[in-house]
């Protein structure tokens, strides 16, 4: 395979401590970082539209829907955030944020399915929290 040294200055996108064989899997897990931060943003717009279509003096179960819409939101846009900026988390950071984040948006699809209208901030939860996991499993 041809080197190309231009390339052994550009940033791997790894956190500090995790390492990489192939090529291949570099490419998988740059692609799944991608992915996850996609969902998360798809999720966090999901989840912020239904929250603000909540009435907040609404029944107990809309506040329900209402906090855990907007709750979703800012995990998902912290995970984001996480995954495509270049900070300098450590690999356990980073599958804590990745982990918090699925488990709020599965969370947050389950209030959602009670919810007559919030079929669509639903799937983004479950397509965010799958996303997520893929990613998870690219740091194994």
């Amino acid at each position: 395979m041809p080197r190309f040294p231009v390339f052994d200055t550009i940033d791997t996108g790894y956190p500090p401590g995790v390492t990489s064989t192939t090529q291949q899997e570099l490419f998988r897990f740059l692609e799944d970082r991608f992915a996850c931060a996609q969902a998360c943003t798809e999720c966090a717009r999901a989840c912020a539209l239904r929250a603000s279509l909540v009435d907040p003096d609404g029944t107990q179960e809309q506040e329900l829907v209402r906090r855990k819409g907007i709750m979703c939101a800012e995990v998902c846009d912290a995970t984001c955030r996480v995954l495509s900026e270049q900070n300098r988390l450590d690999e356990a950071g980073i599958r804590i944020q990745v982990e918090w984040c699925r488990t709020v948006c599965l969370e947050c699809a389950h209030v959602f399915d009670r919810q007559s209208g919030a079929e669509d901030g639903a799937k983004a939860g479950r397509v965010c929290a799958q996303a997520c996991t893929d990613f998870l499993a690219t740091l194994n």
